[in-house]
């Protein structure tokens, strides 16, 4: 995969995909700004060469043209990142845009408006992804990891125009890539993987390629619950998903002949309804009364985990342990998240990705500690499946 690192900018115009799609409060004010200071360092070395920006982003999930979609909201906070005046463009392709392009100087940036104005975005339209490549830029740069696993005009499809020399991928999309590659590929053991979440069923590729790769499954979350039924607990009113117990079976069975040790709770906070005010009380995996349902794990599996975690020279982590937006079913995501802060000061390698689990690094001021807080989501379960990403995938072409 070509870098930026291997070109030199000067007197060039680059075409950015960056990562932009920010929350936003009712004041249209960002929030987080965490994905503007990722696609800094990229930014930075194109005008440091003597080059132009043009940056390309979407921002949430507008249907058509929508005023509090519009991305003229963040120039504020861009350019107080950025340290830099920007240029905004109410559009992202025409003659506007080709002009705006043209006349840009050296030094300068100019944001295009949301990408996903246009439907043609998401349906990696062939026609507007060669309206984006002709708007009069040098090179195609992805610095986009949070939505390199898209097929998306702007993603993947924009690729086609640019030749070998004249597309690479951004410091953030090869930071991310590497980081990972580490984790799973590189990893010191023994390496642990905590997997937390709701479903199976939508981490099922994400457990079986880890399979190969780790020594320590720890799986928690509602998904724990299926994999306990499959043991033959009774968990109560518990989320399950019951046509997957074969699969839990299976995963369990293969895990046993790869000599990887999974890792399950053994107690659990249980409450008579799924509410922050419900009822709660701590049980064995075994003993979940009939009607109250396991929201976090309890303190006999968070001494478990951290014990393991202690252990680990290179642990991965995705999905909460809880319903951690609840506060009293948050401590076992925090407890999970201080574990992987102790042992990476002690010199583990920790990979942490995925909202919640950011969100209590982020909450309990671990940031520093982390060896690498990845900004995708669904991108980085998809490298975690060993899947090829195709914004990826096209800078190689």
């Amino acid at each position: 995969m070509k870098t930026i690192d291997h070109i030199n900018f000067h007197n060039q115009k680059a075409l950015i995909r960056v990562d932009f799609n920010v929350p936003l409060n009712e004041q249209f004010q960002v929030t987080d700004n965490t994905r503007i200071e990722a696609a800094k360092p990229t930014i930075d070395k194109i005008l440091h060469d003597g080059g132009s920006a043009v940056l390309m982003s979407h921002l949430g999930r507008p249907k058509g043209k929508d005023e509090k979609f519009s991305l003229k909201h963040i120039v504020n906070e861009v350019e107080k990142v950025l340290g830099r005046k920007i240029k905004f463009i109410p559009d992202c392709i025409g003659e506007d845009v080709k002009k705006a392009v043209a006349q840009l100087k050296s030094g300068e940036i100019l944001l295009l408006e949301n990408l996903r104005f246009y439907p043609e975005e998401k349906k990696g339209d062939i026609e507007f992804a060669r309206q984006l490549a002709d708007l009069g830029a040098d090179y195609y740069i992805n610095d986009a990891f949070g939505t390199a696993h898209r097929a998306h005009a702007s993603t993947a499809v924009i690729a086609r125009f640019f030749d070998k020399e004249h597309k690479a991928a951004g410091k953030l999309l090869e930071k991310e890539v590497n980081a990972i590659q580490k984790a799973l590929d590189k990893g010191e053991k023994p390496v642990t993987a905590i997997i937390g979440g709701a479903k199976v069923s939508s981490k099922i590729g994400v457990i079986e390629n880890l399979l190969n790769k780790v020594d320590n499954l720890i799986i928690v979350g509602g998904m724990a619950y299926t994999f306990l039924k499959a043991l033959g607990n009774k968990i109560g009113n518990s989320i399950v998903e019951d046509d997957k117990i074969d699969l839990a079976e299976r995963i369990l069975k293969q895990a046993n002949e790869n000599g990887v040790n999974i890792i399950l709770p053994v107690d659990v906070v249980v409450a008579d309804a799924f509410s922050p005010d419900a009822q709660t009380k701590i049980v064995s995996v075994s003993d979940i009364p009939e009607t109250w349902q396991g929201l976090d794990i309890g303190p006999e599996t968070r001494k478990m985990l951290d014990k393991i975690i202690q252990n680990s020279k290179t642990i991965i982590w995705n999905g909460p342990a809880g319903v951690f937006e609840f506060d009293p079913f948050a401590k076992g995501t925090e407890s999970i998240g201080l574990s992987i802060g102790k042992a990476s000061e002690k010199g583990a390698y920790s990979l942490v990705g995925g909202g919640d689990s950011v969100a209590a690094v982020k909450k309990l001021g671990l940031t520093e500690k982390i060896s690498y807080i990845s900004t995708g989501g669904g991108a980085l379960l998809e490298m975690l499946e060993g899947k090829t990403l195709p914004g990826i995938a096209a800078l190689n072409e």
